[in-house]
């Protein structure tokens, strides 16, 4: 009896320290939350609803070809914050991903690419873009622009990480 008594106290305990960490996960501090809005250096600090928000949304509308802030279709050009900044308009900030979403470009900006690239434009062909909201595009972005924050290098890291 003593035994069972013990082995369920361990248990807990395990069960205790894999539960603790999960629970301050989600109380990211306001620097973390907080990304660029535009190009003119406004910000936007993400609520932990929108912060998990996100995070769903990515996972149901990017998530098949932007695993870990990748680009399986072009391994080049990545989700990572130097990509972003490089990209022909730079794509760093909400707005900027934003318009990227609804009209989507080369990452050179030269050709247009809706038929190839999921957005609102090509909601026809990409059916997982057809009940986005502004909203969602917005926390979608903030996910985007929050996760080199919440994972350092591993996001866009491609090939060296995943």
């Amino acid at each position: 009896m003593l035994k069972r008594l013990f082995g369920i106290a361990i248990a807990a305990i395990v069960f205790l320290f894999q539960v603790v960490p999960a629970a301050q996960a989600a109380q990211m501090d306001v620097a973390t939350r907080t990304v660029p809005l535009n190009p003119e250096g406004a910000t936007l600090t993400l609520s932990l609803k929108q912060v998990s928000e996100g995070k769903r949304l990515f996972q149901y509308a990017c998530a098949q070809c932007h695993a870990g802030g990748v680009t399986k279709t072009d391994p080049n050009v990545g989700l990572d914050p130097e990509a972003l900044t490089l990209a022909t308009p730079p794509r760093n900030s909400v707005a900027s991903l934003i318009d990227y979403m609804k009209n989507p470009t080369s990452y050179d900006g030269v050709l247009e690419i809706s038929e190839m690239h999921p957005s609102l434009k090509s909601k026809d062909i990409f059916p997982e873009m057809r009940n986005l909201t502004e909203e969602d595009l917005t926390v979608i972005a903030g996910h985007v622009l929050m996760m080199p924050k919440v994972v350092g290098d591993r996001w866009g890291g491609g090939k060296i990480f995943y």
